[in-house]
């Protein structure tokens, strides 16, 4: 995942997060800023896929040696797969842990 994609994820997240609590977060052109929770978390589980994908990829052509791929790179990108693969871990116990709590007030 690159810097824009992080701030980009933030941003959506943190528009969410004033949505959720009631608040608006205005752009700078005033206009109310809208999120749709299942896209966003649909991007992002995809990007989560597509930096799997793209390790496994790399990996099986560094055993073959059938590219010119370098062992840093493999690496590189097989940690990238891993880091963003922990965070929607974590993004996911969230969820259910405020699903469980929502599920958990009285009326």
């Amino acid at each position: 995942m690159d810097r824009s994609g992080i701030d980009n994820i933030l941003a959506q997240l943190q528009a969410t997060s004033a949505l959720t609590s009631g608040v608006n977060k205005q752009t700078e052109d005033n206009e109310a800023v809208k999120v749709n929770f299942n896209e966003t978390l649909k991007a992002a589980i995809d990007k989560v896929n597509d930096a799997q994908q793209t390790a496994g990829q790399l990996s099986r052509d560094f055993v073959s040696g059938e590219s010119n791929t370098d062992l840093h790179e493999v690496m590189i990108s097989l940690q990238k797969a891993n880091v963003s693969f922990q965070s929607m871990v974590q993004v996911r116990n969230k969820l259910v842990t405020a699903y469980q709590e929502i599920m958990n007030m009285q009326v």
